[in-house]
């Protein structure tokens, strides 16, 4: 049984991985909210009990077609998306990024051509990372058929390319940094998340 979006949170607020404050998201946005996953799913039974709602999730959108691999963007995707797969009877492969930028496979990690696919990610708030997954993962081949996350912060506008799925979906304010409300009461932003300021 997939638990509830409440309980979910639940647990973010229980181990401390709900915060507040005035934070600067990978996506470049500013938002007064932060979902810090690493701190939910350093609980190995947090991780398993989340990976395999996902998969649930996952196996409904795909339908009948099995899935052979589960891929995620390094590092916030690491630890679900191998959860995932775990529960899909699935490989798993992560993404990295190169010194441009772009998402790459790395480590030896090979996608068959016409292999199925779905990409798991932490959070998604403008479903950036989530679509280059895709996007490398359809340039080497792969019928990639959904993507799932945790959390969703987007209020479910994000697009992919694919049919997605979250286990909670939030609209959290966010702010471009020009427009935010916070800086200009002098707070500073501070980036929390696994990618350098």
């Amino acid at each position: 049984m997939t638990p509830q979006p409440e309980s979910i949170l639940n647990l973010f607020r229980s181990t401390g991985a709900y915060l507040r404050g005035h934070f600067r998201l990978t996506s470049g946005l500013h938002s007064p909210e932060y979902l810090q996953c690493a701190l939910v799913l350093q609980h190995p039974r947090y991780a398993e009990l989340l990976g395999k709602a996902l998969a649930d999730c996952l196996k409904e959108l795909t339908k009948e077609n099995e899935i052979g691999l589960v891929a995620s963007p390094a590092i916030g995707g690491l630890i679900i998306g191998h959860e995932a797969a775990r529960a899909l009877g699935a490989r798993f492969l992560f993404t990295e990024r190169d010194a441009s930028g772009a998402m790459t496979l790395r480590r030896g990690f090979q996608v068959t051509p016409g292999e199925t696919a779905v990409v798991v990610e932490d959070v998604m708030t403008t479903g950036g990372s989530t679509r280059e997954v895709v996007e490398r993962l359809r340039a080497a081949g792969a019928r990639v058929m959904a993507a799932g996350s945790i959390i969703d912060r987007s209020g479910g506008q994000a697009e992919v390319g694919v049919p997605r799925a979250a286990l909670v979906t939030l609209n959290v304010v966010t702010y471009q940094p020009e427009d935010c409300p916070l800086c200009r009461e002098g707070s500073p932003a501070i980036k929390p998340g696994s990618r350098p300021a």
